[in-house]
């Protein structure tokens, strides 16, 4: 009886512990550190189940995952334009993020979940705006 109880103690405050899940913010930016049209920080290296929220400081952005730039088993997301979004990500890998309006000139980022070293094979195949691959790239190096 004594261990039956222990035991359901222990279990409703396993459950009942906050989560230490972090959110970390992203702006969108007309003009930042990088240059123009970027997000700010442009790559983030996150835990699994931590949250981005993408905050849409100047206006004409949004935030959205890049096709084929996402590990399997994820959720493709897309916000709207001048609008903040919350993302939570809960699959480890690599992550592309692109502004649609300004994907061309590369306003993008790179999200890394969990401990990975490297982006899943293919992360940068296909075609895309030459100055958002140059961007990738750089942000891959920064990890």
């Amino acid at each position: 009886m004594l261990r039956s109880l222990i035991s359901t103690a222990a279990i409703t405050l396993a459950l009942s512990a906050p989560a230490f899940a972090e959110t970390f913010e992203v702006q969108m930016l007309n003009r930042g550190e990088e240059g123009t049209m970027v997000f700010e920080p442009s790559s983030l290296r996150i835990a699994t189940g931590d949250t981005v929220k993408f905050i849409a400081t100047d206006r004409g952005h949004n935030a959205e995952s890049v096709e084929g730039m996402m590990p399997e088993g994820s959720e493709a997301f897309v916000g709207k334009i001048n609008e903040e979004i919350e993302v939570t990500f809960d699959v480890d890998g690599y992550y592309g993020v692109k502004c649609k309006p300004h994907f061309a000139m590369g306003m993008v980022m790179v999200i890394a979940v969990g401990d990975g070293d490297a982006p899943q094979e293919g992360f940068l195949e296909g075609r895309m705006p030459r100055n958002a691959k140059q961007r990738f790239e750089a942000q891959l190096n920064a990890f």
